[in-house]
């Protein structure tokens, strides 16, 4: 099943993660990749050592910023975190749908108007075993559907989940919210810690709206290369 967003640009279903330890690093990969990307992932390993000043400083070269911190917290304290992401700028703000529906009209009511709000489902490192250490006792596949219609009903503009529950939520929700999917690995990288993955043509076919990709390009010794051959695989 093909996403229904067929006017999404080949550049712009592409999000570049900035899986660095220091602003110096991420600037310099911004720098090489300019010209072919225009949204990039700050995660919570960068915004960490470097704050509020990374968003500012990637934004000032023109770029998306898609902020990772997947908030979850009470429903004030995520209020009033999405309104100074607003502040700053960010096009696209992460926030756990686990913690509950309170918490996520309490993020869509402080959000700005060009902000997006994305709920995250179930990590891509999870498995069986770790719903079940947290007292979740359905399937993978069961709780990202019961999150969903959660982060739907709240009005949460956008879902982050693996692929390979990209075809159910297409299949259950339309077109009502975008679908951004970590987890995406070329078949010419490295899994790494990733345990649910696949290709980005699987990932689109079945109904990804963007991609979400960090080392398979921020590890590649020639990474405007791994990000043409990327655009490449995903006009494709």
């Amino acid at each position: 099943m093909k996403s229904p967003s067929s006017t999404i640009s080949t550049r712009d279903r592409l999000i570049v993660a900035l899986d660095f330890p220091t602003q110096a690093r991420a600037l310099a990969l911004v720098s090489v990749l300019s010209d072919s990307v225009s949204t990039y992932k700050i995660g919570l390993q960068l915004y960490t050592a470097e704050g509020p000043g990374i968003v500012r400083a990637v934004a000032a070269t023109g770029a998306k910023i898609f902020l990772d911190l997947k908030l979850h917290d009470i429903p004030n304290t995520v209020a009033r975190a999405v309104a100074a992401a607003g502040e700053l700028g960010v096009r696209m703000l992460t926030v756990h749908l686990s913690g509950g529906r309170a918490m996520l009209e309490a993020a869509v009511e402080a959000r700005s108007p060009n902000l997006s709000l994305l709920g995250v489902t179930v990590l891509t490192s999870a498995t069986p075993e770790t719903l079940s250490e947290t007292g979740v006792n359905f399937g993978i596949e069961e709780q990202v559907l019961r999150l969903a219609e959660l982060g739907r009903k709240s009005g949460i503009d956008g879902l982050i989940t693996s692929p390979h529950e990209v075809r159910i939520l297409r299949e259950r929700l339309g077109d009502q919210m975008k679908l951004f999917t970590p987890g995406v690995r070329p078949s010419w990288a490295e899994a790494n810690d990733q345990k649910r993955f696949t290709t980005p043509n699987e990932a689109l076919q079945s109904g990804a709206d963007y991609l979400v990709i960090g080392r398979p390009i921020t590890a590649d010794p020639d990474p405007r290369a791994a990000v043409e051959r990327l655009l490449g695989e995903i006009a494709d």
